[in-house]
């Protein structure tokens, strides 16, 4: 046995010594084999659940229904409301802790109800070093990582995601479109709106691996460094002005960095200490 069937025959003993499992599924590549693994092992005593709020795109809804349909297993839309909570609209650097909260109290209160043992995510261990305020919330509400308990890296789980057809298995990694929205810029319906219709309109202009950056009047594009040269001809320069300006963006800027994940990170707030940010509050 290679050391992946090892990490995979791990993941899925661990899943069956808890006996029944909800899995919170977003539709990326980690969430989709965390919920095929799961039906594997437990069949029906598994349920895998998307939750639908305005940060969460019509198209990322599509490609989670596609991947269900394809695989099978019992899966549910719930709708969660992150943006009723000031906290979470402020858009300081904890922002995600907020959002998890919210969704792991939703998928507890479901659990409990139902029946199920446990909640699982899909944390990997490439999320680790990266800062994830979510994460916090998911340990305080016990949440179950099996991904990262046995070991898996992301290359890993795309691979076990390749080897069991699942269609998301080379997916380009995805968010919440909140997380395009600079921190200290209130996350509003409307402004996730603008991100994902830019994002759209990227996608139709043929572009595979990037992120509408919304920093107010000004947004930055990024995308993926083997893509940049055909986003700098100059006449995709004009039809990237033409876009994003109907969108209502005074200044329509492209990061010759190129896209990566977590470039907003790299921003400090100079109002918010670091300790602040290591330490979301939950109080009102």
């Amino acid at each position: 046995m290679n050391d992946l069937q090892a990490k995979e025959q791990r993941l899925y003993e661990d899943m069956a010594r808890v006996g029944s499992l909800i899995v919170a599924y977003s539709g990326g590549v980690d969430s989709a084999y965390l919920a095929y693994a799961a039906h594997r092992v437990l069949g029906e005593r598994m349920l895998a659940v998307t939750a639908v709020s305005a940060s969460y795109s019509a198209r990322d809804r599509e490609l989670a229904k596609a991947c269900v349909a394809r695989t099978g297993f019992p899966h549910e839309f719930i709708e969660t409301d992150e943006l009723s909570d000031p906290r979470y609209r402020a858009n300081h650097p904890d922002r995600c802790y907020f959002c998890k909260d919210e969704l792991f109290t939703r998928l507890d209160e479901l659990r409990a109800r139902r029946g199920y043992a446990a909640v699982a995510y899909g944390v990997n261990v490439d999320d680790q070093g990266d800062w994830r305020p979510g994460q916090l919330a998911a340990r305080e509400h016990r949440v179950l990582t099996p991904l990262l308990d046995a070991g898996l890296t992301k290359a890993e789980i795309r691979e076990l995601a390749r080897r069991a057809e699942l269609p998301v298995w080379d997916r380009p990694a995805s968010a919440c479109l909140s997380s395009r929205i600079a921190y200290g810029l209130e996350v509003t319906a409307e402004r996730l709106a603008v991100v994902e219709r830019g994002e759209e309109a990227l996608r139709q202009l043929g572009f595979r691996q990037f992120r509408v950056r919304h920093h107010d009047q000004l947004v930055r594009i990024e995308i993926a460094p083997d893509e940049l040269p055909q986003a700098l001809s100059p006449a995709m320069a004009r039809r990237l002005v033409e876009v994003f300006k109907a969108l209502g963006f005074a200044f329509v800027t492209l990061d010759l960095e190129g896209y990566r994940q977590g470039s907003l990170n790299l921003i400090k707030l100079s109002h918010r200490s670091a300790d602040s940010a290591g330490s979301p509050r939950r109080t009102p």
